[in-house]
C-alpha cells in the first residue's frame, strides 16, 4: 500500500498515518497474508475507494460499516456496496426497504453504491481489507486505527456531516463524534438479525437530507 493510492484531498489529512507504527505492522500482516497464498477482498486498487470516491471537501455524509464483505467478487471498497451484477446483500435489500418506506420510491435492482459515494457520501469501513470466506479475519490488525484517523479528520475539519451509525460497533467507534457540529444518527444495524428492532423506521436518510437542507446543502439523491 502506497500514499500515491488514495486522493491527494485526503493525503494533507491522513497521510502522516502511514508513517505511523501499526501500519508498518499492519502492511507486514498484509504481505504475509499474500507470502501464504490467502485471497485477499478487495483487490488491492480497491481498497480506498471509499476516500477516492468521495474527495475530503465533498463529505457530507458517512455510513460507517465494519468490515468488507468476504465472498468473492463482493467487496470494492464501499460499505454495504456490491458491484454491478452481484446479488444484493441482505443488510443492503434492508436499507433499500428504509428508502422506500422514507421516499416512496422503488430501490434499484443493483446493489452499487458508487453513485452515492460521488455526491458526497462517505462509505467508510472500519476494517479495509479481509481474507476470503473469514469474516472479521482482519480486524485488530491496524485498520481500525486508520479509520478513526479519517473519522477524526472529518469530525475535525468538516462542519454539518450526518453520519449514520448503524449497530453497537458503529456507534463505539463514532462515540468522539462532536454532537455540537455533526448530525449523529444511531439504530440497530441493517442485518436482517436486528433490523427489526428499529433500523426498519429510523427515517434516517430522509432525516439526514433534512438536515443537509437545515444548513443550505443539497439533498442526497439516494435514488
Amino acid at each position: 500500500m502506497q500514499t500515491s493510492m488514495i486522493d491527494p484531498s485526503w493525503l494533507s489529512r491522513i497521510g502522516p498515518e502511514f508513517d505511523r507504527p501499526y501500519m508498518t505492522n499492519l502492511q507486514t500482516f498484509l504481505k504475509s497474508e499474500h507470502a501464504n497464498g490467502n485471497v485477499i477482498y478487495p483487490r488491492e486498487d480497491h481498497i480506498f475507494n471509499a476516500l477516492n470516491h468521495t474527495k475530503f471537501d465533498d463529505v457530507r455524509v458517512v455510513i460507517l460499516g465494519q468490515d468488507p464483505y468476504h465472498g468473492e467478487g463482493q467487496a470494492h471498497g464501499l460499505s454495504f456496496s456490491v458491484p454491478d451484477g452481484v446479488k444484493i446483500p441482505p443488510s443492503l435489500r434492508n436499507m433499500y426497504k428504509e428508502l422506500e418506506r422514507d421516499f416512496g420510491v422503488t430501490p434499484p435492482s443493483h446493489g452499487n453504491l458508487t453513485r452515492w459515494a460521488e455526491q458526497g457520501v462517505l462509505l467508510l469501513n472500519a476494517t479495509l481489507t479481509v481474507q476470503a470466506d473469514k469474516a472479521g479475519s482482519h480486524q485488530n490488525k491496524g485498520w481500525e486505527d486508520f479509520t478513526d484517523a479519517v473519522i477524526r479528520a472529518v469530525n475535525d475539519g468538516r462542519d454539518h456531516v450526518a453520519f449514520m451509525l448503524w449497530g453497537s460497533y458503529a456507534q463505539k467507534k463514532g462515540a468522539f463524534i462532536d454532537q455540537s457540529r455533526h448530525l449523529v444518527l444511531t439504530a440497530p444495524h441493517p442485518s436482517p438479525l436486528s433490523a427489526h428492532r428499529g433500523f426498519i423506521g429510523c427515517g434516517h436518510f430522509r432525516a439526514a437530507n433534512d438536515y443537509l437542507a437545515e444548513q443550505g446543502r443539497a439533498a442526497v439523491q439516494w435514488i
